[in-house]
């Protein structure tokens, strides 16, 4: 580093800042990024000679009071981090559940029977998924809802753009090369399709969450109001900008945050969201955002507490059906991630079989299945029964698992159960008449409400003799 003029004293204050500076960056990829930075908040950065002792000592607490939100980040219990990253066993599960319903999607447009509205289509049980993905993803679909009058996103009366937009998820959904998916971003962003912009982001977030992370306007804001950047919505250039920038930073402060994308990004929604209070967004808190920012920690709070109490009936209903199967004979298998949970003292893994039996399908198809709530198996691990027990949130993705096995089982006899809250009743009703779900070849799925399998499960351990007593229970819907 190079300085025109420096009394020895400032020297030394200048060296011992630049220990303490070089200390904290840790890599080199962050300096990229505080040069960016420096240049956006302060003018005391020059190219030819480096940083001046004020921006050293600038940058070194901009970096401190980053450490510092990080920390409140990750502290704070009913934050992203914890309630929809760090200890969320149905972000795992979306992710398969997401892949799967992709498929669905390039099948349909290829075939040209996609349709020609949001409504309906194989993108909105895709993006339906993504939405139960907690607050982070709360209206990702907005983006995706035809308008007609402005037409947009216009993928769906353009046969063209739709042709191009299923292309476009068919090479991104096949590659693991962070190259060819920007380009294919770039091929895209060329074609100018009205309304088709980074909201796609969110379903790259799901096939590649080391290299692209989700898009916002609270994790733009946070981004902007952190790093004082001037990012907008709207643009792919303006993605690829940000996403750069936060791969650098998460590259300098990997030890604390993760190769996952959704840890940094969800850290950027809490300070756009208002959540975590920042210099740059504390005058606009303090005038405007008191309020609603008090409302949006009750909602936060009752989210938390409704997350707690639906985690508690879903182990009671995995509890009940593993239950139920031993009574009745079959080999129980528990979803692979729910083996240490706890319901009335029991833990569910100690019903299940300790690895599911190997099945005659691809592999990908196999990890799926093991994500399944609850599977019975009869002697020669034949899947007799399959149940997906949903929570408020998570209808969607349970239907997607079950119609995977569905197709995978071919003629085997099955039957598949969703297990679901009374007051998602008619949801589930509607969700099982789609005409995607009602074809020759898939397993019909029928529906058990928490209240009956509650109610009559002790009858049905005492009494029954095979899985045909969930007849009793179980309810199909007709189509008219």
């Amino acid at each position: 580093m190079k300085s025109t003029s420096m009394s020895c004293l400032q020297l030394k204050n200048t060296n011992s800042l630049w220990g303490k500076y070089e200390e904290t960056m840790r890599k080199e990829c962050f300096s990229r990024l505080l040069k960016r930075t420096a240049a956006a908040h302060v003018p005391h950065y020059n190219s030819e000679y480096g940083f001046s002792s004020l921006i050293v000592e600038e940058n070194v607490n901009m970096v401190l009071n980053i450490e510092q939100h990080i920390k409140e980040y990750k502290s704070d219990p009913e934050s992203v981090y914890h309630t929809w990253f760090l200890n969320n066993s149905d972000r795992l599960k979306a992710f398969r559940t997401i892949k799967s319903g992709l498929n669905d999607v390039i099948q349909t447009i290829e075939s040209r029977t996609f349709g020609n509205d949001f409504k309906g289509s194989p993108l909105e049980f895709v993006l339906a998924a993504i939405c139960e993905q907690k607050q982070v993803f709360e209206g990702a679909a907005h983006a995706f809802y035809w308008k007609p009058k402005m037409r947009i996103p216009d993928i769906y009366e353009n046969e063209e753009n739709q042709l191009a937009f299923g292309r476009f998820l068919k090479s991104v959904s096949q590659t693991t090369q962070e190259k060819n998916v920007l380009m294919e971003i770039l091929d895209l962003d060329s074609l100018q399709i009205k309304g088709l912009g980074p909201a796609v982001a969110n379903i790259l977030y799901f096939l590649h969450p080391t290299l692209f992370p989700p898009f916002n306007t609270a994790i733009v804001n946070g981004f902007n109001q952190l790093l004082g950047r001037k990012i907008k919505l709207g643009s792919w250039p303006a993605y690829l900008e940000m996403r750069e920038e936060l791969i650098e930073m998460n590259e300098a402060y990997r030890s604390v945050f993760s190769k996952d994308l959704g840890a940094i990004a969800g850290f950027m929604f809490e300070i756009g969201a208002g959540r975590i209070i920042i210099s740059e967004n504390a005058e606009k808190y303090l005038k405007s955002e008191a309020a609603k920012r008090e409302k949006t920690k009750l909602k936060r709070h009752l989210d938390v507490t409704n997350d707690i109490k639906e985690k508690n009936e879903h182990s009671e209903m995995q509890y009940h059906l593993a239950r139920l199967g031993n009574a009745l004979g079959y080999q129980v298998w528990i979803a692979q991630n729910d083996h240490k949970r706890k319901w009335n003292q029991h833990v569910l893994g100690e019903f299940s079989v300790s690895s599911l039996p190997s099945l005659d399908v691809p592999k990908s198809v196999a990890e799926t299945i093991s994500f399944i709530d609850v599977i019975w198996l009869d002697d020669q691990n034949n899947i007799i029964s399959a149940f997906e027990v949903e929570k408020s949130t998570s209808i969607y993705s349970g239907i997607l698992r079950l119609h995977d096995l569905s197709l995978s089982l071919g003629n085997h006899d099955c039957r598949l159960y969703l297990i679901c809250p009374d007051n998602r009743e008619k949801e589930v009703q509607a969700q099982l008449l789609r005409p995607s779900l009602r074809q020759e070849n898939v397993h019909p799925i029928s529906y058990i409400l928490f209240s009956d399998l509650r109610c009559d499960c002790d009858a049905m351990c005492k009494y029954g003799s095979s899985s045909d007593v969930l007849n009793h229970i179980s309810k199909v819907c007709a189509a008219p």
